[in-house]
This record gives C-alpha cells, structure tokens and sequence, in this order.
C-alpha cells in the first residue's frame, strides 16, 4: 500500500522547493532590470571606474548556474535584454579598444596581453574550444580557420593561434576597418603571426568563395545579436563552407542570456550542419559553445573511400 502521508509531503517539498526557485529568478531579472536601468543612464560606456564597476556587478549576478530561461521572459523584459546585450556589446567593444591602444605601446604587445581583465576567460574558452573541436572533429589539425566577428583585440585568434594551432593560418573578419586596424597593431613585432594572420574589412555575409576554403569557422557571440540575424549568418555560412568543414558557434545558457544572445542548435541544423556538441560551462567561461559540421554528402564520401569521421575539406 502507498503511505499517501509520504506522497502529500513530497509534494509539498516539491511545490516549495519551486516556489523558492520562482522567487530566486524574480529576484535575480530585478537585480538585472536595475543594473540594466544603471547602465543605460552612464554618459559614456568607455572604460571608467564606474564602468567598470557596474559591468562587473551584472556578470557576478549572470555568471552562477541560474534556472532562469530567458526565451520564457515576457516581451517587456525581452526588451530589456535586448538593450543589455547592446549595451554589453558597445562596451565591450570600447573596453577592447582602449587596452588594445594600451597594448599597442609596447615594443611587442603579445608579450602584455596578461594586462587585459578577461585574458583568463579566452585562454580557458579556446582551450574548451580546441578540445571540443579536436574531439568531435577529429582528423588532421585544421590547416586554414577563419573567426568572424575578431574586433580590435582578437584574443580568441591570437591564443588559439600561438597555443593550439600553431601550423594554422587565420583570416579575421571585422566589419569595421578600424577594429582591424588597431589587431593590426597587436601581432606587428610577431613574425610568425604577421605571417599566419590576416585581417579583412568585411561582413561575411559578402564572403562567398573564400568560405570554400576553411577547415574551421568561428562565430563569435555578438555576431548576429538577434536571432534571425544570426540564424541568416549561419545559413550563409552552410551555404558557402566546404563539405566537411567545421562551425564553432558560441552561445549563452541560464542567466548568461543576459549578457551574450543565445543560439539554438535547431537553428544551426536549419543553417545545413549536423550539430556534434552542445557545451554549457560553469565557472569563469561565460560563453557556451556549439560545436557543428557541414555534412560530406555521401557519394564524394565513398568517391574518396574516406570514412564521415575523417572527411575533411582543405
């Protein structure tokens, strides 16, 4: 016989243990919303002390594992996310700007990148991201990469380039020339890297032929910041990329929404990849990642008598 005694508590465990879970997501989009309000009203998003302060105070709030959702928020609070993640993507920008400026100073910038505030973050992301690629795509080490969206301070480039991927040669796409010019800047004393990496002035939704020719695509987060425009961005990458081409998409889960948009794998298997990995990191990486391949159609596959596995395209 069933204790129904038992069955009523659990249920009211289970019925309290999610009303504190309610009131912990209300009170974390509050504490987000004021910041946001914070944020919006600064007379300038440049690097300053309260800047600073108020940016740090809104990614401890997204960083912990959070149950929020934020495809669920209503559509006054989806309008508020999107301006967050504006506002977050104007000052990341400037804040890149101004320590690659910073850096530009010295004899060999490479040398100093220890000085930007997040340089851990993107040692850690791409050590996640060549570890997730070298697993789900395994094969010879990609020869040619391409990361769309490098802006002034391409650190994803430049460590996965010098740690991970030393043979690679990397072309970065910034739709904004003077971002290009000041990464530049950043690679000038490093005659390995000046030769290994270029930088292009372009959006890549006008990249076509050159696609062909990448083992590898990055995406960066803030390239497409709203859905359907990141959904376009990825169908035109699934448009031009070589049949057994890799696509590295980052992305944001739980309260990390708020601070970078968040992709769905469906829409990179809309775009025409087959979506090999979904990671959610917990910890100092904020940005999730989205590991994903153009299919080799079948008949070049037994054409070349090569296994799905080990397609790779050069």
């Amino acid at each position: 016989m069933v204790d129904m005694g038992n069955k009523e508590e659990e249920v009211e465990v289970q019925a309290q243990l999610q009303a504190e879970e309610e009131e912990e997501e209300e009170a974390l989009v509050q504490k987000i919303a004021g910041l946001t309000a914070a944020i919006a009203k600064l007379p300038s998003l440049s690097p300053s002390p309260e800047v600073n302060a108020l940016f740090t105070e809104l990614v401890t709030a997204c960083i912990p594992p959070s149950t929020v959702d934020v495809e669920q928020l209503g559509p006054e609070l989806q309008e508020m996310r999107a301006r967050l993640i504006r506002l977050c993507a104007d000052a990341e920008a400037l804040l890149e700007a101004h320590y690659s400026d910073l850096l530009a100073a010295f004899d060999n910038p490479l040398d100093h990148l220890a000085i930007f505030p997040y340089f851990n973050n993107y040692i850690l992301l791409s050590q996640l991201e060549h570890g997730l690629l070298a697993h789900h795509v395994p094969g010879p080490a990609p020869a040619r990469v391409a990361f769309v969206g490098s802006g002034p301070l391409p650190l994803s480039s430049l460590v996965l380039a010098a740690r991970h991927l030393p043979a690679a040669s990397f072309d970065n796409y910034d739709i904004c020339g003077e971002a290009n010019d000041r990464a530049r800047r950043l690679v000038r004393a490093d005659g390995d890297l000046t030769a290994r990496m270029a930088f292009r002035t372009s959006d890549v939704a006008h990249v076509t032929r050159d696609l062909a020719s990448y083992d590898v695509v990055f995406l960066a987060a803030l390239v497409g910041m709203a859905a359907e425009e990141k959904a376009r961005v990825v169908e035109h990458l699934g448009r031009h990329m070589a049949p057994g081409a890799a696509l590295v998409v980052r992305s944001a889960h739980g309260a990390r929404g708020f601070l970078y948009p968040v992709v769905d794998p469906e829409e990179i298997r809309r775009g025409g990849f087959d979506v090999l990995a979904v990671h959610h990191p917990e910890g100092e990486v904020i940005n999730s990642v989205i590991i994903a391949r153009k299919p080799v159609p079948v008949d070049a596959q037994a054409a070349n008598g090569v296994g799905a596995a080990h397609a790779h395209a050069h």
